[in-house]
């Protein structure tokens, strides 16, 4: 019997330590310094709020701990789609003021990889934008950063929450630079071939709700030429 306890004592602490080494393996980096952070060239910024019932609209599954919002509004529980969400949601310009209207389609993606600090998910946004025009942007994100700094505290904490500061960036691709792919599809965005970069900023998260205060951020970068020919226009 003893030999017995030994093993099951020792399989305890091996899940633990393995659990440990995963999520603080230090080769798990971050994914750094946003390349539009840094950019010469004009940025479309649009932030947004990140709490499911600030949204417009908010549906899943209605099995997740983040519930649809409204309370009504119809859920995704068929097979092909019930790992996945949307999002409709008010997009503000950097002064507050409103811009326009983002949709955004997430899912699970088969990119996990847990080991390599990888928790993945592949979304799109469908964003328009009154006198401008719209935008389709396709990119994946790593949530990896976000749920060990945030969501692994939250269920840690005997209050089931977290309250701090946490900023990152989401977008790891498809772009080389870990940068979202952007096409304009309407409007004078229409045809161009853009970057962006999604970041999250989170104050307050709930085991039982999920986001309680955090805001969203979209860097849309514009590309060269259609600055020159804007400039050229207005006569500068």
């Amino acid at each position: 019997m003893k030999y017995l306890i030994a093993l099951f004592f020792g399989l305890l602490v091996g899940a633990a330590i393995f659990v440990i080494g995963v999520i603080y393996n230090p080769f798990n980096s971050d994914n750094g310094l946003s390349p539009l952070s840094v950019t010469d060239s004009e940025v479309i910024a649009l932030n947004f709020s990140a709490v499911p019932s600030e949204a417009i609209v908010f549906t899943n599954d209605g099995d997740s701990h983040v519930k649809p919002f409204p309370e009504k509004v119809q859920q995704l529980w068929e097979a092909p789609i019930r790992s996945s969400s949307i999002t409709a949601t008010v997009m503000r310009d950097a002064r507050g003021r409103t811009a326009g209207l983002g949709i955004k389609f997430s899912s699970e993606s088969e990119r996990t990889r847990l080991m390599k600090g990888e928790a993945m998910i592949d979304s799109a946004w469908y964003i328009y934008l009154p006198g401008s025009g719209s935008l389709f942007i396709e990119q994946f994100e790593n949530h990896w950063a976000f749920l060990r700094d945030v969501i692994i505290p939250a269920y840690r904490s005997s209050a089931d929450s977290w309250k701090g500061a946490w900023l990152g960036d989401l977008t790891a691709g498809p772009g080389a630079l870990r940068t979202a792919a952007v096409t304009g599809g309407a409007g004078s965005l229409r045809g161009l071939k853009m970057e962006a970069v999604e970041s999250l900023s989170a104050q307050a998260y709930s085991v039982e709700g999920g986001p309680v205060a955090a805001e969203g951020r979209l860097l849309i970068e514009l590309p060269r030429d259609t600055e020159a020919s804007e400039s050229a226009s207005s006569g500068e």
